[in-house]
């Protein structure tokens, strides 16, 4: 084995870390919150999400763009109530949200709905009834059906534009990742569309004020050169309307995954941002969900087994794919983290071992090849940023759907 105890330093933080030999997260020993609530669990710390929105505050507050921003937080990476509950005392941040169920979800939560900015995809006319209901809800259309439908029920009000640059960021180039790029994808307007957009827009007397647009997930420091070619090709459609008051650069602010990760400059994406709108008389919008969530959250598992076959050793889960899907849908790893601290431990007893779920698909692998202690006597173990796109993705696959989920630390 010539991976050492060092792999495991790469995540820790005052909140998430080893303390007397034991992993403590949010102020909590794990071990007590896997004998309070068991396993599969979801923790989330309310406290590390308040501390993520205040980074990006402080990165866009030192560029000329400060007063001249909204934070809306994409409710489709968590929507676990108490959270959003948190979210909304906090007073910092909007929603983005992308149904009408999730906007009846903020309301109830405490948000109103001049909080929330809704985009549009697939409209159906139930959709549409459901959303003229809620006063003050911002209408960010992706299609020249959704102008077309909104406008029909909204005549004369204001309404945003999703585009489409066909260019996409993403964590290492992921496909899995992106909303754009050389591929056609349903999402947003593109440039051959504008003019027909702005034209039916014109027919129900609606008014574009807002241009929007959202083209990948996860991207880090590496890919803001993208971004940077990304905003810079949206900036084509800005520059053909001048009614135009807010752009929405959307979210895709990525946390690390692994070791060889790094976590994103904030005053390199900041200045990405300010050096295409520090000029121009417009009002920013952003919505992260998966930088604000995911590095928040932890998955409680418990052991079910420990069994080499062939030249592999299984270590086996009480949970699967099914109720936190990223690794099996975008190859995006949960990094696994033992309880007792690896450091403590010789080098030459740690071991590779494959840690799976209890699914009976293919798909329903966890990480391969993780480094970890001898297993053998440890009945649990944790995967790391599971706060976002993890429960609120969940099924009920297998008849395997049950989890808990709890917030700690989450007083306003």
């Amino acid at each position: 084995m010539t991976a050492s105890s060092d792999s495991f330093a790469w995540w820790q933080r005052p909140d998430l870390c080893y303390q007397e030999g034991q992993l403590q997260f949010a102020g909590n020993w794990v071990k007590d919150l896997i004998a309070e609530h068991g396993t599969p669990t979801f923790v989330y710390s309310g406290q590390r999400v308040a501390s993520n929105i205040q980074r990006l505050k402080t990165a866009l507050d030192a560029t000329a763009l400060r007063n001249r921003y909204t934070i809306l937080y994409a409710m489709k990476a968590n929507r676990f109530a108490p959270l959003l509950q948190f979210l909304q005392q906090q007073g910092s941040v909007g929603i983005d949200a992308c149904s009408p169920n999730e906007v009846a979800h903020a309301v109830k939560a405490g948000f109103k709905p001049s909080q929330v900015s809704f985009t549009a995809g697939s409209l159906s006319r139930n959709d549409v009834a459901r959303l003229c209901e809620f006063e003050g809800l911002f209408m960010d259309c992706d299609s020249l059906h959704a102008i077309r439908t909104w406008g029909e029920a909204k005549p004369g009000s204001d309404i945003g534009i999703r585009v489409n640059p066909g260019l996409g960021v993403s964590r290492q180039d992921n496909d899995r990742l992106q909303y754009a790029g050389h591929v056609t994808t349903k999402f947003g307007v593109y440039k051959e569309q504008f003019s027909e957009a702005m034209e039916i827009a014109r027919q129900h007397n609606l008014t574009i004020t807002k241009i929007h647009f959202h083209t990948g997930c996860g991207f880090l420091t590496p890919q803001l050169g993208q971004l940077d070619e990304v905003i810079r090709a949206c900036l084509w459609f800005v520059d053909r309307c001048a009614t135009i008051k807010r752009v929405n650069v959307g979210g895709g602010l990525g946390v690390p995954h692994v070791a060889s990760d790094h976590p994103l400059d904030l005053s390199q994406w900041a200045a990405v941002l300010a050096r295409h709108f520090a000029e121009r008389d417009i009002h920013l919008e952003m919505e992260p969900g998966e930088y604000l969530v995911k590095d928040s959250g932890i998955l409680m598992l418990s052991k079910t087994y420990l069994e080499k076959k062939r030249h592999t050793l299984f270590l086996g889960v009480d949970a699967g794919f099914n109720i936190a899907p990223e690794p099996a849908y975008y190859g995006l790893p949960f990094q696994p983290v033992p309880l007792i601290d690896p450091s403590a431990v010789p080098d030459g007893s740690l071991q590779k071992m494959t840690v799976v779920g209890n699914i009976n698909e293919a798909l329903d692998v966890w990480y391969e090849d993780a480094v970890l202690p001898d297993m053998s006597d440890e009945d649990h173990l944790v995967l790391i940023n599971g706060g976002g796109y993890s429960a609120s993705m969940a099924s009920n696959h297998c008849m395997r759907g049950d989890f808990k989920e709890i917030l700690v630390d989450g007083c306003a």
